[in-house]
């Protein structure tokens, strides 16, 4: 049998050793000798025909992974063979008769999977448990309000308390992914806020616990934002970002229906604390799981390192931290707030985000306590308008584009988007509230038509910071959403304490959201632009 077994020569200098067994029988020798190339450097040696002759090359999975399909055996010519020194003694079990350049890795069957896809579908995953965790509070606060007899304030108080970490952690978490990287920061944020919604049950009885258990979940899922953003940034190609990002982030929709369709029955089942514990494990799993897959990548991938790696690190840190000091001097801040057009997108972001944070949080109990469905009817609710946003989300999309395509200028595409963004769930609101004798069904119905056509706002408001400055898009989006975030904090805590003051689910969830809604639309209208603004030269 032959076999060539590579013995390195220098950096990229490769020895080929043949042989054969004797058992071969030997052909004439062709008149044109076969020509071997290692890592674009020309080997040549005399080869003969062999009927049964048996190739065994061992390379290590990176180079599989590089190698093309016009790397082949070819007229009895081996072109583009890439041979590395991983098993530099040439033992290992042989891969007989297969004719397939290979290695002894053949499990787990993802093992060949590109790190780059295993990376985008683990992220992809954590943000399936990132909002599992945040809807879980929203369905089991129901339970948990009977047995401690929480009024309405107080429930308010406790869901609202993620969103003070979620608030404080959106501008850390894109520096802290600069200078550490966003592989590292997401997987810290997933066993932040994993940890912390498991100890949820435990620190119930105890209310500054049980808020500072719920601000950690805000921290962990507020810095994954930027930690997936600058992972996809670092690791994916321009030519499969798109999809990357809108694969990744659909996990977030994905996890809100995933949440509002287990919470019911693991709670009524096992109780409304394993509801905590089950999606806190999930959470821990997926951690334990990142760590393997690391593990596993890097002893195919990993280069050997001639320094210090403690030195090489504290070095890298200290460029970073001097590099994220120095771009954010040169941030144009002063300008920012002198646009019109930047005070426009922060505060349609504030109106948009009332209106969906309190809906998100209030709309179960609404549904169970209002419309007198039972807390599996409401969670199935719950679950129409993210349902449908998916499905409104892509028609958006599909319209706006053409819209700019046949020639209609961005920003009136962008002012039509959001209009219909914020008038269409103020006019489902105010239909909802009236005392017009609907059904329960069709009031649902109302609702999440509403909602669901509020996903327009993605062809709108959060298009418009890459429209006016694709430079600061990344920033101008941190501003925004720092300010939406904050009625998080203090719209889910006033519903509650509006409804135990006027016992109106009317005016104490609906009749914010629609001045908002209206205030917002209006403010778009006359303030908000899509022309590209230099704000480096007007500062």
């Amino acid at each position: 049998m032959a076999m060539f077994t590579p013995s390195p020569r220098g950096a990229d200098n490769f020895a080929c050793f043949h042989s054969h067994s004797q058992k071969a029988s030997l052909s004439p020798p062709r008149t044109t000798p076969p020509l071997l190339f290692f890592n674009n450097k020309l080997h040549h040696s005399q080869l003969h025909s062999f009927p049964s002759l048996k190739f065994r090359v061992l390379c290590s999975i990176k180079e599989k992974e590089n190698l093309k399909e016009t790397d082949k055996v070819t007229n009895g010519v081996l072109t583009g063979l890439r041979v590395n020194d991983l098993d530099q003694s040439g033992s290992g079990p042989e891969e007989s008769g297969s004719g397939k350049v290979g290695s002894d890795w053949d499990w787990p069957p993802w093992q060949n999977i590109p790190e780059r896809y295993k990376l985008i579908g683990t992220t992809s995953l954590a943000f399936v448990i990132c909002n599992m965790d945040k809807v879980n509070l929203s369905i089991a606060i129901i339970p948990m309000s009977h047995q401690f007899g929480w009024n309405s304030s107080v429930a308010g108080l406790v869901q609202s308390s993620f969103f003070w970490g979620y608030a404080l952690s959106q501008l850390p978490g894109g520096w802290l992914a600069k200078i550490f990287g966003g592989r590292k920061v997401l997987e810290i944020g997933v066993l932040t806020w994993s940890l912390a919604t498991a100890l949820v049950p435990l620190l119930a009885g105890f209310m500054p616990g049980l808020i500072l258990s719920r601000i950690l979940v805000g921290i962990g899922e507020g810095v994954s934002p930027s930690a997936a953003t600058d992972l996809i940034a670092r690791t994916i190609p321009l030519e499969e970002r798109s999809r990357a990002v809108g694969f990744v982030f659909g996990g977030l929709s994905v996890g809100s229906v995933a949440g509002l369709l287990l919470a019911p029955p693991i709670i009524q089942n096992i109780g409304w604390g394993s509801v905590f514990y089950i999606f806190g494990l999930l959470g821990l799993a997926w951690f334990l799981g990142f760590q393997f897959l690391k593990e596993g990548n890097a002893s195919f991938t990993a280069e050997p390192i001639s320094w210090s790696p403690s030195t090489s690190r504290t070095q890298t840190e200290n460029s970073s931290l001097r590099e994220l000091g120095g771009s954010l001097k040169e941030v144009p801040w002063k300008s920012f707030f002198q646009s019109q057009a930047v005070w426009a997108m922060t505060y349609t972001h504030f109106c948009g985000s009332w209106g969906h944070y309190t809906c998100l949080s209030w709309l179960p109990t609404y549904f169970s306590e209002e419309l007198n469905l039972n807390l599996t009817e409401a969670a199935w609710v719950s679950i129409l308008p993210p349902l449908a946003s998916i499905f409104v989300t892509s028609i958006a999309a599909q319209v706006a584009d053409q819209l700019i395509a046949n020639g209609v200028e961005t920003t009136t595409v962008r002012k039509i988007c959001q209009s219909i963004a914020f008038l269409s769930p103020a006019i489902c609101m105010t239909l909802s509230s009236l005392d017009l004798g609907l059904p329960p069904w069709e009031i649902v119905g109302l609702l999440t038509g509403g909602l669901a056509l509020s996903s327009f706002a993605l062809s709108g408001l959060y298009c418009t910071h890459q429209d006016i400055s694709p430079e600061y898009a990344s920033i101008l989006l941190g501003i925004t959403n720092t300010v939406g975030a904050v009625p998080g904090i203090v719209g889910v805590a006033l519903t509650g304490y509006l409804l135990d003051s006027t016992h109106s689910w009317s005016i104490s969830l609906f009749a914010p959201s629609i001045f908002f809604y209206l205030s917002g639309t209006l403010v778009w209208l006359v303030f908000a632009s899509s022309k590209p603004q230099t704000f480096s030269e007007t500062d």
